[in-house]
């Protein structure tokens, strides 16, 4: 069957398309890619989806599969919304000379 095995950063991404045996894990498919040792990442903190789906490293793979490695969060989501309606607060305060609250 075929696999594609997909890591991606902000700059960059390496797509490795591969042959496998119809018995194959996600795990095969990732130590076949090479990607791991190639961008020198860590096994242990990454993921794996597959279609877009978050699948342990036993997951059996169907032809056509690709497997995305993803990175790890280095920031949570919500901490990084509140920040901005923070700002979007601190602007609007600025433009209009009067606090958000007493409008």
């Amino acid at each position: 069957m075929k696999i594609d095995v997909v890591y991606a950063t902000a700059d960059a991404q390496d797509c490795v398309a591969l042959e496998l045996p119809e018995a194959a894990t996600a795990a095969d498919a990732i130590r076949r890619s090479g990607l791991v040792a190639a961008w020198k990442l860590d096994l242990a903190g990454l993921a794996f989806a597959v279609r877009g789906r978050v699948v342990a490293a036993d997951a059996r793979l169907a032809d056509g599969d690709r497997i995305e490695l993803l990175r790890p969060v280095s920031v949570d989501p919500k901490d990084v919304r509140r920040r901005r309606a923070a700002r979007r607060s601190r602007r609007k305060t600025a433009a209009t000379g009067t606090p958000a609250a007493n409008r």
